[in-house]
Order: C-alpha cells, then structure tokens, then sequence
C-alpha cells in the first residue's frame, strides 16, 4: 500500500508540472488555462489527501 500511495503522489505531482507548463500566465482564467489552473488545483488537492492518507496508516500501525 505504502508504495501504491507513493506512486500516486509522483503522478498528481506530474500532473501538477504538467499543468503548469500549460498555464498561460498573462491569462490564467481564460480558455485552455482555465483548464490547467483547475487540473493544478485538483492534483494539489491529490496529493494533500493522500499525505494524509499516508500519515493516518502511519498512526493507526503505531497504535496496534
């Protein structure tokens, strides 16, 4: 599990950059960017629900 989580962190974080590269920067609410900017937020939101995933099975390990 500890690696799929890992795996799927490097992926949104992929995206992330990918999506970056895609933002046009004078615009960025307009057309394609619009697009990019929802794709950054959505693989930012990702990645922070699966650190806190990942930090959950830590402690719930811990406890048993």
């Amino acid at each position: 599990m500890k690696t799929f989580i890992n795996i799927l962190i490097a992926i949104a974080i992929g995206l992330c950059i990918y999506n970056f590269t895609m933002l046009d920067y004078s615009n960025p609410f307009e057309g394609d960017s619009s697009i990019a900017a929802i794709g950054i937020l959505a693989s930012t939101c990702v990645v922070l629900l699966l650190l806190i995933l990942r930090t959950s099975k830590r402690i719930a390990k811990k406890n048993r």
